[in-house]
């Protein structure tokens, strides 16, 4: 009994003295902090305003593993938004963008689990040359009195993920400088020969109208369908898997209904859960290919370009493969290889 009264003794005296500290912290907390990426702003500015970028480098996502994302349009800039959940739904969380000003500043509002009351995540960019000077300011969320104890460590961990998410930044603009160098030497609309290699594609089956309203919104629905899973559910990092295709028929491009396969190549196969995703192996072949750059329905011209060709060169078709070079956005041209498999 004694030790009873002892260890309650104990329990008030400590909560006694944790009640007096926390009178002297702040139930929010505001503080900033400077960082640097030696790429322009343009090319940095992008990365934050467009939030399936940002998820995928950002080390608060990135850094944990389970999470899965839904984004919502205008995919990026002011109005965009997203969702992030772990399987069991214990860590989740929303993230909005709620000011834009291009390559100048952003507003993130982030909140997590059911706290009504959200961190607020302001940005500016600072031109330099060839690199980009970034202030963060940050402000968190007002807390009860027994949690404000973690205000006394969010300034630790605020610096600490930023500072792992420009480490992760950097390295993707590096890929990314050097897939813009390459895009830039293309030849458009030119008709070339190539030996693909086969691979392993993993993706989703679908069936949609094929009009010109529809179609293009129904693919960026299922791009971002499969590379969440590939990045969330998966764990896949973007190195680890290949350049998203859409295989379909082109003899049935002016039909009502449109079916094709979207999906993007892994180097083996891997465990799946979700009966909605499955594998699409796609054999080596020799192709005829054209590179496309416009809206995406003008690709049918090039399409039916591929077609004639073939045809001229009395050689049979299999299934046209429309390659992704650059991230589709509802608002962007599009960026496409367009193959056609030929043989005898």
């Amino acid at each position: 009994m004694r030790w009873l009264k002892f260890v309650v003794v104990i329990f008030l005296c400590l909560f006694g003295i944790y009640s007096v500290t926390m009178n002297f912290v702040d139930e929010s907390k505001s503080f900033t902090h400077e960082s640097e990426v030696a790429y322009p702003v343009d090319k940095v500015f992008q990365q934050f305003e467009n939030l399936q970028d940002f998820s995928s480098w950002n080390d608060y996502f990135s850094g944990k593993s389970g999470l899965s994302y839904t984004y919502f349009q205008p995919y990026e800039g002011t109005g965009s938004a997203m969702k992030f959940s772990d399987k069991n739904h214990e860590e989740f969380g929303d993230l909005f963008i709620r000011y834009s000003n291009k390559n100048r500043t952003i507003r993130y509002q982030l909140f997590e689990a059911d706290d009504d009351n959200p961190y607020l995540i302001d940005v500016r960019f600072i031109p330099k040359g060839n690199k980009t000077k970034l202030l963060w300011n940050i402000h968190t969320p007002k807390r009860s009195y027994l949690e404000r104890s973690l205000n006394l460590v969010a300034e630790d961990l605020f610096v600490e993920n930023i500072d792992k998410s420009m480490k992760n930044l950097y390295q993707i603009l590096g890929n990314k400088v050097d897939k813009d160098q390459k895009l830039a030497s293309i030849k458009y609309d030119s008709i070339m020969v190539e030996n693909r290699p086969g691979e392993l594609l993993l993706g989703v089956n679908v069936s949609t109208k094929n009009t010109k309203d529809v179609l293009f919104k129904n693919v960026l629905l299922n791009h971002s369908k499969v590379l969440n899973f590939v990045r969330a559910d998966l764990g896949k990092k973007d190195d680890e898997f290949g350049i998203p295709v859409l295989i379909t028929n082109p003899a049935n491009l002016k039909d009502k209904e449109l079916s094709y396969f979207y999906g993007v190549p892994l180097s083996k196969r891997v465990a799946v859960s979700d009966n909605n995703f499955n594998f699409k192996p796609v054999n080596e072949s020799r192709v005829y290919y054209i590179y496309y750059q416009g809206n995406y329905n003008g690709r049918v011209k090039n399409i039916q370009e591929l077609l004639k060709r073939t045809k001229k060169d009395t050689l049979r078709n299999g299934l046209l493969m429309e390659e992704f070079l650059e991230e589709p956005a509802g608002d962007k041209d599009v960026k496409l290889k367009l193959s056609l498999p030929v043989f005898r």
